[in-house]
């Protein structure tokens, strides 16, 4: 009979003064762990709080704050909606995530799903989608539905598995250049706004330098806190002008005020043609899924030491979870599009911590930010993000995605996800490049032969097709207008 008071865990856990070293003891904690899945998992019994949990944690929150600030920014401004109602819906769906997802589900029902964070990739698309005559509601309704089909099916470890070293550091390495590229081009546009560029330079200089720094210490998971508050001290110091203006205070929790045809979105309930004019975006927003989520993982693996599986981020799962996530925080009013948090599970992985501690410290960090209001103005305050996801997120993809090309015909596979996602996208990319590895056209030609039929070229085939169609439909191939007429003038 199994013993209630006592976990696997407890049993193997060591004290830290019986290691050499503290990094020798947070592997060890990561070897020791044993976490349930949809069982409770409760602190101190399944795992340990260490104050490396801080790290990801603030850099979670951080994260949150602007890329919520971003996707609910992006419908706000073609809807004609007001700052006020953008600030208003973040603070919401803070607490949305926080409570019912964040600390429920990553912290004490599933460590091994990572926390439901934001979809990035698809801001772009936002103001296509609201004048092809979408909805939020009904985009988010339909991305957590065929999400959660994906994640029941185990579809999306079936293409993780399908996608290999060389295709996924490919992809690593343009997601990590572009969005460094774009971080440094946004501080920059910045500093030039009121004429002291410069500020932007010195900022970027200096954390260069302190990330370099980080980097001979073996430290660079402290990145986020540290970069951060140099950038932002350092701002301050030249004159870069700052004021906080969100004053603490609870959002509007209620469904009727958001979903009102005169409050809240001020569009009201969906009906059936809103949700036929978002149904392309949302299957290419959960095909976005596979790529992100995979990369994470992986992202865990090159950063945890050897017989740690069981704590790695299980894509599934984490599927699962993201969509039940947008449903919820849809139906209730919020304007987030869910996806993997990346902003979380890298810096954890750098600073070898599992999921559900750092889980927990994030949700009660968010709840803190959304009543508190003050940090939501320093945390989307240029030189603070901007250096906040250049440290944490697109530097550390850069170096995963190096060290996943050095061996063997990887480099063929990089060279061409990164060739046709500059041409496309990286959901282009990656789909034509997994069918082309497969099918032994590039990369190694060996690999493509243990896959057997399914796995060589009708699985990686059909996914092709489908996102082909799905992007010319709306109009996203370059010079191709979109053969579907409501889409016609709009892309």
């Amino acid at each position: 009979m199994s013993d209630v008071k006592s976990s696997g865990y407890q049993r193997k856990h060591k004290s830290r003064q019986l290691f050499s070293s503290r990094a020798d003891y947070l592997e060890h904690e990561l070897q020791a762990m044993a976490p349930k899945r949809w069982r409770p998992n409760y602190p101190f019994r399944d795992y340990r709080f260490e104050w490396e949990d801080l790290v990801p944690a603030t850099a979670a929150t951080i994260g949150k704050i602007v890329m919520v600030a971003a996707i609910v920014a992006a419908f706000a401004a073609p809807l004609g909606l007001s700052d006020a109602f953008v600030i208003a819906n973040v603070r919401f769906e803070m607490l949305i995530a926080a409570v019912f997802f964040v600390i429920l589900f990553s912290g004490f029902l599933n460590p091994n799903a990572n926390l439901a964070g934001t979809h990035g990739p698809l801001i772009p698309l936002i103001p296509l989608i609201v004048a092809s005559g979408g909805h939020p509601m009904a985009l988010g309704i339909m991305i957590g539905i065929l999400g959660f089909i994906l994640g029941i099916t185990k579809g999306g470890s079936l293409l993780a598995k399908l996608t290999s070293n060389g295709v996924c550091g490919g992809l690593l390495l343009y997601l990590g250049f572009i969005g460094l590229m774009a971080q440094i081009k946004n501080l920059f546009s910045w500093a030039n706004g009121f004429e002291m560029g410069y500020i932007a330079f010195v900022v970027i200089l200096s954390v260069i330098i302190l990330y370099a720094y980080l980097e001979h210490m073996q430290k660079r998971w402290l990145a986020i806190p540290l970069g951060s508050g140099l950038a932002a001290a350092i701002a301050l110091a030249l004159g870069a002008p700052f004021e906080f203006t969100t004053t603490p205070g609870m959002p509007n929790l209620n469904p009727a005020y958001w979903w009102g045809t005169d409050s809240g979105w001020q569009l009201g309930l969906p009906e059936l043609s809103h949700f036929l004019a978002v149904a392309p975006f949302a299957v290419l927003a959960v095909a976005m899924w596979s790529p992100d989520f995979l990369g994470h993982r992986v992202f865990q693996q090159l950063n945890y030491p050897p017989k740690t599986d069981k704590v790695l981020m299980n894509i599934d799962d984490t599927m699962c979870v993201a969509a039940s996530r947008q449903v919820v925080g849809s139906v209730l009013g919020g304007g987030n599009i869910a996806s993997s948090w990346g902003t979380y599970i890298i810096p954890a992985s750098i600073a070898k911590r599992p999921i559900p501690a750092g889980a927990v410290l994030t949700g009660i960090l968010c709840i803190v930010a959304a009543l508190w209001g003050y940090p939501m103005d320093l945390a989307v305050w240029p030189p603070v993000l901007s250096v906040a996801l250049m440290v944490g997120v697109f530097i550390p993809l850069l170096e995963a995605g190096m060290q996943m090309t050095r061996e063997g015909k990887t480099t063929q596979s990089a060279a061409i996800v990164i060739f046709s996602s500059v041409l496309v996208n990286p959901v282009f990319g990656w789909s034509l490049t997994v069918l082309l590895d497969n099918l032994g056209i590039i990369g190694c030609k060996e690999r493509g032969k243990t896959l057997g039929h399914i796995g060589r070229w009708i699985v990686p085939g059909i996914v092709f097709l489908v996102l082909c169609l799905v992007m010319a439909a709306i109009g996203m191939f370059p010079g191709v207008p979109p053969f579907l007429p409501s889409f016609r003038g709009i892309a």
